[in-house]
C-alpha cells in the first residue's frame, strides 16, 4: 500500500500533479480527484475498511474510468465508514477517524467521510464517494461543502463494492454547484432535461432533534429561496420518514449481508463491532418479509411521487443537530438513526439530491440544505443550486454523445465541424476489442469502423458531446459510405458514433493492427 496519512483521511495517496497541456481540451483536465475506499482504482487495494479482506481489482470501475477520460488525475483513496455501513464516519478502526475539518471534536459524517474531508481542506478539488443512505450528503454538510448525489441508474455502480446495490449510488464532492455538474457531465449517462424549477417543497413536519440552531438556519434558507422568486409549497413529509426507515429497520437489511456477509465470516476480527451488529440483524428477516417489504416501498415510491405534481423540487435540513466524536462514541446507534432522518429515503424513492452549504451554525459549524427532486431532474436541480449559492448560471444541456474515429479527431483535417457547433470533449478512450479499421478511398481521407465479434481490437477514439440541435445538423451533414450508429466503448457503454457501410470495404487498406488513425498516419508520414 502507499502512503497513509496519520489523521484518518487518507487510505492510498498517489503522486498526483494537476497539470495538463496548453491543448488538453477535455473537461476536466488537470483535475485532481480522490476516490473512496469502497470503489475501485485499478491496481490500487480497495480495503473497504478492512485491510485484511482487501482486494486488488485489475479494472477502474466506470466512474473512475470517466474521469480519467476525461483528463483527471487520481491522487489517493480515502477512508469510510467499514463496508460503507454508517452516516459519522467514526467506523474506520484500522485508518482513524476523518476529524471536522472546522472543529476536531465534531464527525466529519460518514460513510464518505474522508473523500469530504479531502475536498474540504483544499487537498482535491473533486471526490467520489457513495451514497445509500446518505452518504454523499451527510458529509458535505457536516464539512461545508457540496455533495451530490445523481439519480441512481445514471451513473454506473461497476467497479463499487456493493453494500445495498438495489439502492447504492456514486457521489461527487465539490467545492461549488459548477464543479458538481462539470463532473456529472461526465459520469452520468445523458438524460432529456427538465424545465427550471419554479416550485420548491417545504415538508413538514420537520425533526430538529431539540436544535433551535438548526431551526433558525433552515428557516433563513427558506427565505433564500423565495428570494429567488421561486413559490415556496408546504408538504407532507411523514412519507419521507417511512420510507428512510425501511433501508436499516426492515428485511431490506438483508441485501447488506448478501453483499459483504461472506467477508464478515472471513475474517469476523476485522469486523466494526457496530457494522456487525446492524448486518447480523438482518439474520432475522425471512423471504416473505423481503417480499412484503417491496410491495410497501412500491406503495410509498407511489404516494411520494403525487408530491411532484404539487412542485418541483423540495428543500430539507441535510441533517439537524451534528454530534461530536465523543457522542458518537458513546452512543454508535442513535445519533447515526438521527443523521439519516432527511436523506435515507431518497435512492429508495428513485430522486436525486444536491447537499449546499447555507450558512453557519452559532458554534461555528456550517448548516446545509439538501435540494431534492424527481428521478432524471438532475440538471433542473443542479441549476436550483447554482442559483441557491449565487454562483453564475449553468447550463447542464444532456445533449448526445458522439464517437469519432478518424477525420474528426482533435487536430484532423474535419475536427471544426464538431468545435463549430460548441461541441464538448467527453472522453478519450477505446472502443471494444471487437472492431476493425479501415483506410477509405475518399477525399479527405477517413477511416471505416467496423464490428466484427469474432475478432478485430480497441480502436481510438474520442467521444464528443452536442446539443440535440447540433448533433442533429451533424449527422444530417455525414455522407456514404459512412453512417452513424452504435459503438460500444471500452467501459461497455454503447453510444453513437461512425460506423461504415461494408460495401465500402472492397478496394479500403485494413488498419486495423495499428490500433487507431493517428498512428496509422504516423506510420504513413515516418515511411515517407
Amino acid at each position: 500500500m502507499g502512503e497513509v496519512d496519520a489523521d484518518g483521511v487518507w487510505t492510498y495517496r498517489a503522486d498526483a500533479e494537476a497539470t495538463s497541456s496548453a491543448d488538453d481540451t477535455r473537461s476536466l483536465a488537470g483535475m485532481t480527484f480522490a476516490v473512496k475506499d469502497n470503489i475501485d482504482v485499478a491496481g490500487i487495494p480497495t480495503t473497504l475498511g478492512a485491510p485484511s479482506l482487501a482486494y486488488l481489482p485489475e479494472r477502474n470501475a466506470t466512474s473512475v474510468q470517466r474521469l480519467f477520460d476525461a483528463g483527471a488525475v487520481f491522487a489517493g483513496k480515502t477512508t469510510l465508514d467499514q463496508f460503507a455501513t454508517g452516516l459519522v464516519g467514526t467506523r474506520s478502526p484500522y485508518f482513524g477517524i476523518a476529524r471536522n475539518p472546522i472543529d476536531p471534536q465534531y464527525i466529519a459524517g460518514g460513510s464518505s467521510s474522508g473523500s469530504a474531508v479531502a475536498v474540504a481542506r483544499g487537498e482535491v478539488p473533486i471526490a467520489l464517494g457513495t451514497d445509500t443512505a446518505g452518504s454523499g450528503r451527510v458529509p458535505a454538510a457536516c464539512c461545508g461543502i457540496v455533495g451530490w448525489k445523481p439519480t441512481r441508474a445514471l451513473v454506473p455502480t461497476d467497479g463499487v463494492f456493493p453494500a445495498s446495490p438495489s439502492f447504492d449510488c456514486v457521489s461527487v464532492f465539490t467545492i461549488t454547484v459548477r464543479d458538481a455538474a462539470r463532473v456529472h457531465a461526465v459520469l452520468a449517462d445523458p438524460v432529456p432535461t427538465r424545465p427550471a424549477v419554479t416550485r420548491v417543497g417545504v415538508p413538514g413536519p420537520l425533526r430538529w432533534f431539540d436544535d433551535d440552531d438548526a431551526r433558525r438556519c433552515f428557516a433563513r434558507a427558506v427565505d433564500r429561496i423565495r428570494d429567488l422568486a421561486i413559490e415556496v409549497v408546504a408538504v407532507d413529509a411523514h412519507v419521507l420518514y417511512e420510507t428512510g426507515r425501511l433501508l436499516y429497520e426492515s428485511a431490506l437489511l438483508a441485501e447488506r449481508l448478501a453483499s459483504f456477509g461472506h467477508l464478515m465470516t472471513r475474517d469476523p476480527a476485522a469486523v466494526d463491532p457496530t457494522v456487525r451488529t446492524i448486518v447480523e440483524q438482518a439474520s432475522g428477516y425471512t423471504a416473505r418479509d423481503a417480499f412484503a417489504t417491496r410491495a410497501r416501498l412500491a406503495e410509498l415510491r407511489a404516494t411520494a411521487d403525487t408530491m411532484w405534481s404539487e412542485v418541483d423540487a423540495v428543500i430539507l435540513p441535510t441533517i439537524a443537530r451534528h454530534p461530536t466524536i465523543a457522542e458518537v462514541l458513546a452512543d454508535p446507534f442513535e445519533p447515526n438513526r438521527e443523521l439519516g432522518t432527511y436523506t435515507a429515503s431518497t435512492n429508495l424513492l428513485g430522486w436525486c439530491a444536491l447537499a449546499v452549504p447555507a450558512g453557519t451554525r452559532a458554534n461555528g459549524l456550517p448548516f446545509g440544505v439538501s435540494l431534492m427532486g424527481p428521478a432524471r431532474a438532475d440538471g433542473a436541480v443542479l441549476e436550483l443550486g447554482a442559483r441557491f449559492l449565487g454562483e453564475e448560471p449553468i447550463a447542464l444541456d444532456a445533449g448526445y454523445d458522439l464517437v469519432v474515429v478518424g477525420a474528426h479527431l482533435t487536430g484532423q483535417a474535419l475536427h471544426h465541424q464538431l468545435t463549430d457547433r460548441g461541441a464538448r470533449l467527453v472522453a478519450s478512450t477505446t472502443t471494444a476489442p471487437t472492431y476493425r479499421l479501415f483506410a477509405l478511398r475518399t477525399t479527405p481521407p477517413k477511416p471505416g469502423l467496423v464490428h466484427d465479434p469474432r475478432g478485430g481490437r480497441p480502436i481510438e477514439v474520442e467521444v464528443w458531446r452536442l446539443a440535440p440541435d447540433a448533433f442533429a445538423s451533424f449527422v444530417n451533414e455525414v455522407p456514404r459510405p459512412l453512417a452513424i450508429g452504435t459503438v460500444e466503448l471500452a467501459d461497455g457503454r454503447a453510444v453513437n458514433g461512425f460506423v461504415c457501410e461494408p460495401g465500402a470495404l472492397a478496394d479500403a487498406t485494413e488498419i486495423t493492427e495499428f490500433g487507431g488513425w493517428r498512428k496509422w498516419l504516423a506510420s504513413r508520414a515516418a515511411a515517407e
